[in-house]
């Protein structure tokens, strides 16, 4: 099978226009965890944090919705990062710098509640993300663009073992503290995320706010956690914005 996506096209004036939507760069970030720079301007130019994509690699492939990680709007990219868990998804990752997607469509989605907060008000809050697997990947952009805004935010990144860990240095450039952790104690804290917000706990920290990212065997048991640190929370099962919002009863849903 072609991995070469057939270019998008459209007739104007009689002749026959390109739209192509090429990969810039393509690298594998761990195992089965990739990740890929796309020419995508109009996306760049309008897409948040918490917005995701649909891919498609042929006019006969199947639909990928996929976070947006990484964007640039002056270079008129967008950095996407997947796990190859299927058939569609493993036939994307032999994808090289070069080829192209035949549809590349976005932004999709609602952009993090946090970039239509006042800004004063937000930095004011205490946040804390907790990133299970490539759950790093859709935590990125948000704690990014707090960073651009002032505001720092605490991170905890898990992973089974080292090996595992993403985005680590771009996660700690612009995270206010970031805890890493794994399950096997080969990097950073040894055990799950949940160990370590009870840490936090037992050492008096507080929050205002806090996201959790990830698949669902990495973030069981997080409920109980947040409730330890008596905060609002929100979770995100899976690769794209499907949110579980949890409050106290004290609180005020803003779903």
């Amino acid at each position: 099978m072609k991995t070469r996506s057939v270019c998008k096209m459209r007739k104007k004036k009689g002749m026959v226009k390109q739209l192509m939507y090429k990969i810039l760069e393509a690298k594998e970030l761990t195992t089965n965890i990739y990740s890929m720079v796309v020419e995508a301007p109009r996306v760049a130019k309008n897409c948040q944090p918490g917005q995701f994509v649909i891919v498609r690699m042929d006019k006969d492939g199947e639909r990928i919705p996929l976070t947006i990680c990484d964007y640039d709007r002056e270079k008129g990219t967008v950095t996407i990062v997947f796990q190859t868990v299927g058939a569609e998804t493993t036939r994307m990752a032999v994808l090289k710098t070069g080829d192209s997607f035949h549809d590349f469509v976005g932004p999709l989605g609602c952009a993090s509640e946090m970039v239509g907060e006042d800004k004063e008000a937000l930095a004011k809050k205490k946040i804390l993300f907790v990133a299970g697997g490539v759950g790093t990947a859709p935590v990125y952009p948000q704690v990014k663009w707090l960073h651009k805004n002032g505001i720092a935010a605490d991170v905890i990144v898990g992973a089974k073992n080292q090996e595992l860990l993403i985005l680590e240095k771009e996660m700690e450039a612009v995270a206010g503290n970031l805890y890493v952790t794994t399950d096997d104690g080969s990097y950073g804290r040894k055990g799950m995320v949940t160990q370590t917000i009870q840490e936090l706990v037992d050492e008096g920290r507080k929050y205002d706010l806090c996201i959790a990212i990830g698949f669902r065997l990495t973030i069981v048991g997080i409920p109980n956690s947040f409730v330890s640190l008596q905060t609002n929370f929100i979770m995100i099962i899976g690769p794209i914005a499907i949110h579980r919002s949890y409050f106290l009863p004290s609180s005020t849903s803003s779903c």
